[in-house]
This record gives C-alpha cells, sequence and structure tokens, in this order.
C-alpha cells in the first residue's frame, strides 16, 4: 500500500521535484587564479579547454589584448587544466596568471577536463547549450582561434537584429560569409 502511495504522490507532483533539479546537468565548480569559485550554468556559450602550456599559451594570445571581460562578455570559460604541472611550478605559474585579464580557471586535478575527452595539443572548443555540448571544435593555430572568438560577437550581433527584423540568420555574419562550417570544425554532422 505504501508503495503505491509513494508512485502516485511522484507520478501526480512533477513540479515540486522539477523545481529542486540543478539548472545544470553535471555541473561542477573550480576556482580561477584569484581563488574565486566558478560553477558551470546554463548562461555558459563555449567552454575553452587548454591541457598544456602551449594550448594555454595560444589562448593567452588571441586574448590577451582585449579589455577586462571579453571573455565573460560572450559567454566563453576558459579552464587550463593544470594537474600534470608540478606542485612547484603551479606554484609559480598561478600566481603569474593574476595579471590576465580574463579569468582562468584552474583545474588542478584534471576532474573537469577529463569529463571532456581531448588532446594535448590544441584548445578544446565546446560550445554548449544549457550545460551541454552541442559541438566540437579544436583550434591549434592562432588566427583561427581569434576568428572563432571574433565571431562569437558577430553572431550574437546579427542574431539580436534579425531577431528585430523578423529574419533568421543560420550562421550567417554580418560580412555575408557563412562561418556555420569553419577551420577547426570536428563536428561529423557538419563534415
Amino acid at each position: 500500500m505504501r508503495t503505491w502511495l509513494l508512485l502516485i504522490l511522484s507520478l501526480s507532483c512533477p513540479p515540486l521535484l522539477a523545481e529542486q533539479a540543478l539548472p545544470v546537468r553535471d555541473a561542477w565548480t573550480l576556482s580561477d587564479q584569484f581563488d574565486q569559485p566558478f560553477t558551470l550554468d546554463g548562461q555558459t556559450r563555449v567552454l575553452m579547454i587548454a591541457r598544456s602550456m602551449s594550448s594555454a599559451r595560444l589562448v593567452n594570445s588571441a586574448v590577451e589584448h582585449t579589455s577586462k571581460g571579453y571573455l565573460e562578455q560572450r559567454g566563453v570559460v576558459f579552464v587550463a587544466d593544470i594537474e600534470k604541472l608540478p606542485s612547484l611550478v603551479q606554484a609559480v605559474l598561478v600566481p603569474n596568471m593574476r595579471s590576465a585579464t580574463y579569468r582562468i580557471l584552474l583545474d588542478r586535478d584534471g576532474q573537469v577536463a577529463e569529463r571532456y575527452a581531448g588532446d594535448r595539443d590544441s584548445v578544446q572548443w565546446l560550445e554548449m547549450q544549457g550545460g551541454s555540448v552541442t559541438r566540437e571544435r579544436r583550434f591549434s593555430d592562432l588566427p583561427g582561434l581569434r576568428q572563432a572568438l571574433a565571431g562569437l560577437v558577430a553572431s550574437r550581433a546579427v542574431s539580436d537584429s534579425a531577431a528585430a527584423f523578423g529574419q533568421a540568420t543560420h550562421g550567417v555574419t554580418a560580412t555575408g560569409k557563412d562561418h556555420s562550417k569553419g577551420k577547426g570544425d570536428n563536428n561529423p554532422a557538419q563534415q
């Protein structure tokens, strides 16, 4: 009898259960270079992961001359997997990261980076929607990464203006070029 009662209550009260669910499935939290926590949320548009010093330098080169908050304004989160660095190197490197004008989330245990299979030679670019990966790209060249970052601004501006005029953009930027397929794409559906 008790089992039936629980079953009936669980089926008749799904709104109560839904309100308690996390906004992002499998959300994680990492601290940045200032020891401030960040939790993955539904507002994250792109997750960039660097698993080596060379890929971290590539990200730095792409955004070092941008204004403070450049990545955050575009919904981009940058994770540096520093698990394989010796603790002495981490002790020197992390304070140096504080001069960056952008947030660097530090994956000290590699537990976040390992959720998203990737290589150490490139910057992994994961497009997100509601906390789930919708598309993956990898960048090993500076022009490609800069173009992808610039495309976030262009696609948002075009989407906003198209919505105002009731038009669909489908990956076309303000220059009229289709950037939905580009160098660095690893999306089998588009190849």
